[in-house]
């Protein structure tokens, strides 16, 4: 008796994206797998199996997982930027505390509800910040902003590098999870300690000096 042939199993096609899309779909895979298990989870390779595509596909987009992780920081940094611009435009004509209260709110607020984009932006090592040509104009624009707030509030020379070490410092212990050794136990606790701290931190910087 004849032998039936053996039908060859199926590959499973892999997805089909057009150029801007696969882009997306890769940064979004790279954040997921920092989510799981933190910026050294993340391979070109893994971000390609994530996104159903081969693992050669990723690569005229990102060559290496440098350029991915910079892919990832800019858009990161696009949305802090544009998480600013709408908390400062709707209070242009109030006070500079004001305005720097809400600068201050919206990055803490930003770090919160995007931790893996935290995660990749604050780590230079992971990134070529320099090579970006969005980070440095809109890091700088938020730089100036603050630096401006800052002078019309009377604040002391350096108060900009200190107000940023500040807001990013108590950022980095929400997303690092170090609040609760503080006593601060559930998210809804931590924006509230957050914006009284931001408070505090202020109203001594601003204080006038005899």
């Amino acid at each position: 008796m004849a032998k039936r042939p053996v039908a060859k199993a199926k590959r499973k096609p892999s997805r089909t994206y057009h150029h801007g899309t696969l882009r997306a779909a890769l940064i979004e895979a790279t954040l997921r797998l920092v989510e799981e298990g933190g910026p050294e989870a993340v391979t070109v390779r893994e971000a390609a199996r994530r996104s159903g595509v081969s693992s050669g596909a990723p690569f005229r987009h990102f060559p290496n997982r440098t350029v991915l992780m910079t892919a990832v920081a800019e858009e990161a940094t696009h949305r802090l930027h544009a998480a600013i611009q709408a908390a400062v435009e709707p209070i242009a004509d109030e006070p500079p505390l004001v305005q720097l209260r809400a600068i201050g709110r919206a990055y803490l607020q930003w770090a919160s509800d995007n931790p893996a984009h935290f995660a990749v932006v604050s780590n230079r090592g992971l990134i070529d910040y320099e090579s970006s040509p969005s980070m440095p104009r809109e890091n700088e624009d938020i730089q100036r902003l603050m630096g401006r707030l800052l002078e019309a509030a009377g604040a002391p020379a350096g108060a900009s590098l200190v107000a940023r070490a500040f807001v990013y410092g108590l950022a980095r212990m929400r997303v690092d999870g170090h609040l609760p050794q503080w006593g601060v136990s559930s998210s809804g606790e931590a924006l509230a300690a957050m914006d009284a701290a931001l408070d505090l931190f202020l109203d001594g910087l601003l204080r006038p000096r005899g």
